[in-house]
């Protein structure tokens, strides 16, 4: 069973792209079904049916849903959150003040990826397709399940030993043990949650992300820091669409009108060359220009045709290692001697074009990149060293940041 999940700068024609991915998954025979979770809600209009929160047949082997966050608010998070405030209530917490505590920003976003892992998860489809939000959203959403399992671990450490003794001690000052202890059981299935979410997105043999983008080089731009913050997250990027290819006019055509396809298709080609050379492994797929917008499952699949020809839309299973987000290594010393040095290799795809950020917090290095961020556990051994150093090496896809660490007297093993 495989993911596809569609994201892009809003305006672009992702909700098109994957529909028509989707349209042409069913059309070979596979079951397929296109989940949406942009707020605009297009689908339907591309598909040109009414769509809702519960996935129906549109076409034969075609399913298509509009998840809609907030509905599954009150059920899967209310529950959760009345355990939490009978927690803080117990722990002394003013009921206003723990109201306030337990609205978890994005909550409802990460409600709507747990709708499409339960989907994904239900076998019922070979395929799911998945109309994203625009970029920003995108990326806020693919990152909050690592990023709220941090904050889990940071707020009940160790939940199903350290939380439990903590839950007995209040249970018998409040004498409700059983709620406590429901409270204790809901946070369980939360990291659990968080962390099934966390390995269906880094499933590369699973799941893939394609980015949609028009040729045009202000939207390029922001392809490549996405495609720089995804690969921060070790999350796989398997193509990048390039919607709306215009045709060069043929020599014979003369004219204002000609002259400005003629220019116009030129820069379009430059920014796909240019495209091109981010990473061979990231191949990029022009979409021509239709004249007439598609909608329709027939005409969606006539695209679907268009763009991938003799290719699997679904895309193929990667099997063959790829190199890790971090890479540790000894360049001096051996043992516990004070001499040591490590050197940790981070990958950052397309780092030189963005502001790059490094910060020890702590176990945690924090890594940024324009305005993404990722906090990384430091290898044991590195928790007792200090950062002495960090270079760039490598452009393009294959930009890495190298720190050098030494050992810090105050922590470090002595022999």
């Amino acid at each position: 069973m495989r993911v596809v999940l569609f994201t892009g700068k809003g305006g672009v024609g992702k909700t098109t792209l994957a529909a028509a991915t989707a349209a042409l998954l069913a059309g070979s025979g596979r079951t397929a079904l296109v989940v949406s979770t942009d707020p605009a809600h297009s689908l339907g209009d591309a598909l040109d049916v009414d769509l809702g929160p519960e996935p129906i047949e549109v076409a034969e082997n075609l399913s298509a849903v509009h998840i809609d966050a907030r509905t599954l608010l009150e059920g899967a998070w209310g529950e959760l959150q009345g355990h939490l405030r009978t927690m803080l209530a117990g722990a002394g917490v003013d009921e206003l003040v723990a109201d306030e505590l337990t609205v978890l920003p994005g909550v409802e976003d990460l409600l709507a990826l747990v709708e499409v892992q339960r989907l994904a998860d239900t076998g019922d489809y070979d395929v799911v397709v998945v109309d994203c939000g625009p970029t920003a959203e995108t990326l806020r959403l693919l990152t909050l399940p690592e990023a709220l399992s941090g904050y889990l671990e940071r707020l009940f450490p160790a939940h199903r030993r350290a939380v439990r003794g903590l839950v007995a001690n209040l249970a018998g000052a409040k004498n409700d043990g059983a709620g406590w202890e429901r409270t204790v059981e809901a946070l369980g299935s939360l990291a659990d949650q968080l962390a099934g979410l966390r390995a269906m997105l880094v499933d590369r043999s699973r799941t893939s992300i394609r980015l949609v983008l028009t040729p045009e080089r202000v939207v390029a731009a922001e392809t490549r820091r996405t495609l720089t913050a995804l690969a921060l997250h070790e999350l796989r990027v398997d193509a990048l669409m390039a919607n709306r290819v215009m045709p060069g006019p043929p020599p014979s055509l003369r004219g204002p009108a000609a002259r400005w396809l003629r220019e116009r298709a030129t820069e379009q080609q430059a920014v796909l060359r240019e495209l091109t050379e981010l990473g061979a492994d990231v191949p990029v797929v022009a979409v021509r220009y239709t004249a007439a917008e598609p909608t329709g499952v027939g005409s969606l699949r006539e695209l679907g045709r268009s763009i991938y020809g003799d290719t699997d839309p679904a895309g193929s299973e990667e099997t063959a290692p790829h190199r890790p987000l971090m890479e540790l290594r000894r360049t001096a010393g051996r043992g516990v001697s004070a001499d040591t040095e490590f050197e940790l290799d981070v990958a950052l795809p397309g780092a030189e074009d963005a502001p790059l950020d490094l910060a020890r917090v702590g176990d945690d290095m924090v890594v940024g990149l324009g305005l993404t961020r990722r906090v990384v556990s430091l290898p044991s051994v590195l928790r007792r060293c200090e950062a002495t150093g960090a270079k760039l090496e490598g452009t393009g896809h294959g930009a890495r940041l190298v720190v050098t660490f030494t050992p810090d007297p105050g922590t470090w093993m002595t022999s």
